[in-house]
């Protein structure tokens, strides 16, 4: 799943920044986005400079690269650059505008194919910052708000709600394109490129995960994992600021469009981590990770969210333990559709876990899986069931069945005498067999400890109404009114 990151494809900036334009690169091709400071050196080192054009008020069309001399490409570079940092509304449909866009979607293409074909080494640091601008003019906007912030409604479910897509992408794909080039670029020197991908411009790439629009969400998977990987001086900022949009999502918001993709870069990271693990590590599990249970909309990204609590587990298994409590934490009551989600990842987690482990956690896993067998929803029961289908969760419940069949064998007696769903009983007469023949003694001893409890609980049962019976007898008398059954109470 995480071998690669797939190719690549726009939402909220957080509330301190939608309210600075200028932190976002707005209002023309002149704002000047701020970066860190800079010192000399290029990209390939190049005698050549150039002077940034003054700003423009239309787009024209340019000449190729190609047709120009080389001494003269920078210069070309930055007016197309120039060109780029113009914004169209893509709600006017306009012959004029039509033509203009086009002309930006050309220029945009032709940087794209400069950038890639290796004729970038000629590119001097000032040309660099100045294509980090347009980059930032063009991306780093204020997202449109969801539907329910419109209308003042309660939100929907995400997962029901149609994605809103960005009208400019024919353009924003472009932007995306040229960044993702220059990134990956092995003519790329990290050294330059740091100061102008720098904290900030990272903290407004996270902003547009929130984006509604899942093309520019897989672009930015891409790119954001690449600059972790190149960039090794901004991976504990790239760590912690994540960390940062998490905490908001599980204890403020419970909505935000890019969980699922922030997780499968996390998932790409945790593969890569070294061991012994470091304790920064284990807390982001402890603290993030497994709270990211709780949200309802968890059926977004829960296939991520599993994928990178194994790969913690994988990594140190003694890690079962805790993971296996964190899911007991947060099991949920009575969403079954979720309930179904956190069995399927139990399964995986299991799989992962050694016997020492799994021992530490049996009493309250078993405990959690027996009430789940016993779920008038039979998917969930179902589910609970098809646990004894994996050869390594049945070898390590055989290594602790003395401890584990008398928690589940009540369940499984139930289920045999009053579940509605066939499947159920089938499976569940299926286990108890299986049981049985893993250790018949233990088997028959569990049944009669069954038998025994019921019995006493029937006498206990029996004993109540009589008491009652009595009472309802002795008030009728006292009351002189006949008709002692009506104080009868019924179990």
């Amino acid at each position: 799943m995480f071998k690669k990151i797939m190719k690549g494809g726009h939402k909220k900036p957080s509330k301190s920044e939608s309210n600075d334009p200028s932190s976002y690169g707005l209002g023309g091709s002149n704002v000047v986005v701020s970066h860190a400071s800079r010192g000399g050196g290029a990209l390939v080192t190049s005698p050549m400079t150039a002077t940034p054009p003054p700003p423009i008020t239309s787009v024209s069309p340019l000449p190729l690269f190609r047709d120009v001399p080389v001494s003269e490409r920078q210069a070309l570079f930055l007016r197309k650059l120039q060109n780029c940092c113009f914004h169209f509304d893509f709600a006017d449909a306009s012959k004029n505008i039509a033509r203009e866009k086009e002309i930006k979607r050309q220029t945009l293409l032709e940087l794209v194919d400069f950038v890639q074909s290796g004729s970038s080494k000629i590119i001097s640091e000032s040309c660099q910052e100045e294509m980090i601008k347009m980059v930032s003019l063009n991306l780093f906007r204020c997202l449109p708000p969801a539907s329910h912030e419109n209308t003042g409604q309660e939100p929907a479910d995400p997962e029901e709600e149609e994605p809103y897509l960005e009208p400019s992408w024919p353009h924003l794909q472009l932007v995306y394109e040229l960044l993702l080039r220059y990134v990956v670029s092995t003519d790329t020197d990290t050294k330059v490129a740091k100061r102008y991908i720098d904290h900030s411009f990272v903290l407004k790439l996270l902003d547009l995960f929130d984006s509604e629009d899942p093309r520019e969400r897989e672009y930015l998977k891409t790119i954001l994992h690449r600059i972790y990987g190149k960039f090794m001086v901004h991976r504990p900022f790239i760590r912690k600021a994540i960390n940062n949009i998490f905490y908001r999502f599980i204890y403020e918001t419970e909505r935000h469009s890019g969980i699922g993709e922030l997780l499968e870069i996390l998932g790409s990271i945790i593969n890569g981590f070294a061991l012994p693990m470091k304790e920064e590590h284990k807390l982001f599990l402890v603290r993030v990770l497994i709270p990211l249970h709780k949200p309802k909309p968890i059926g977004i990204y829960h296939q991520q969210l599993s994928y990178c609590i194994v790969q913690f587990v994988e990594k140190d298994y003694k890690l079962a333990d805790t993971v296996i409590r964190g899911l007991l934490k947060y099991w949920p009551v009575t969403n079954c559709t979720k309930e179904n989600l956190f069995l399927g990842e139990l399964e995986e987690v299991l799989e992962a876990t050694q016997p020492v482990e799994f021992q530490r956690c049996m009493v309250p896993l078993f405990q959690q899986i027996a009430r789940c067998l016993n779920s008038s929803h039979f998917q969930v029961a179902e589910r609970a069931l098809f646990l004894w289908n994996n050869e390594h969760i049945v070898g390590l419940i055989a290594q602790s069945r003395s401890v584990i069949l008398p928690i589940i064998y009540p369940a499984l007696e139930k289920n045999i005498q009053s579940h509605w769903n066939q499947a159920v009983h089938g499976l569940t007469a299926n286990i108890k067999k299986m049981f049985m023949e893993m250790d018949h003694e233990l088997f028959e001893d569990c049944r009669r400890q069954y038998e025994e409890k019921q019995a006493k609980s029937k006498e206990v049962e029996e004993q109540r109404q009589f008491t009652w019976k009595r009472l309802a007898e002795a008030a009728a008398e006292r009351d002189g009114v006949g008709g002692g059954e009506d104080y009868m109470i019924t179990s």
